[in-house]
């Protein structure tokens, strides 16, 4: 399986880690082509104390803890419209953008793209191919919400970052992998179950 994945300049960095982790140990992920806003480093220097600034293969590698020569990953910038990602002929299974800003899902939603991740999520929905979108806002203002209505419409899965609490985390990371599980479900991305609902009740 091929999937592109977008990485915004909105707060939660850490879901697009966790999302690429998750990606790299799946065993039915082959190739992840990467693309990243020109903020979302700034967002992960923040959030996550990680430099990703001017970003490489190696350098994305070791964020995640994968072996420096794994191909898996294929960094494209933004500003290269020409990458596999932007066009229909270039077969995959679909595009995730985690997190995704206010500013990213209104420039997909008007079909008014100017860079890659633009491009790349139009181009899944022309060719009907999977699109998940996880904002990470609040409050939503109405502007936001007809842009997701918008999307839906066009056959994205918006999936806005509400981690749930069924499962009783004990982490912030389990809170993370909540969300990221769903993500990858999205995909039919084998994960750990630890977070599925059984539909029993926890005792306490």
């Amino acid at each position: 399986m091929e999937l592109t994945v977008g990485i915004t300049g909105a707060s939660g960095t850490i879901y697009a880690h966790k999302t690429l982790q998750l990606l790299a140990a799946s065993g039915v992920v082959e190739q992840i082509n990467l693309i990243m806003s020109g903020t979302a480093a700034t967002v992960a220097q923040v959030e996550m104390g990680v430099n990703l600034k001017d970003p490489t293969v190696p350098k994305i590698n070791e964020w995640l803890g994968l072996a420096p020569e794994s191909r898996l990953i294929r960094f494209w910038r933004l500003d290269n419209l020409a990458a596999k990602p932007s066009s229909g002929s270039h077969k995959q299974a679909g595009m995730m953008i985690v997190p995704c800003s206010m500013g990213t899902l209104g420039a997909i939603a008007s079909g008014a793209g100017t860079n890659l991740i633009h491009r790349a999520a139009d181009v899944c929905l022309k060719e009907g191919r999977k699109l998940v979108i996880v904002p990470r806002e609040t409050p939503f203002n109405a502007i936001h919400l007809e842009n997701m209505l918008r999307l839906s419409h066009a056959g994205a899965r918006i999936m806005p970052a509400s981690p749930g609490f069924y499962h009783r985390p004990k982490s912030i990371d389990e809170l993370v992998e909540h969300l990221c599980f769903r993500i990858l479900d999205q995909f039919d991305i084998p994960h750990s179950k630890r977070s599925v609902w059984t539909g029993e009740e926890v005792e306490s």
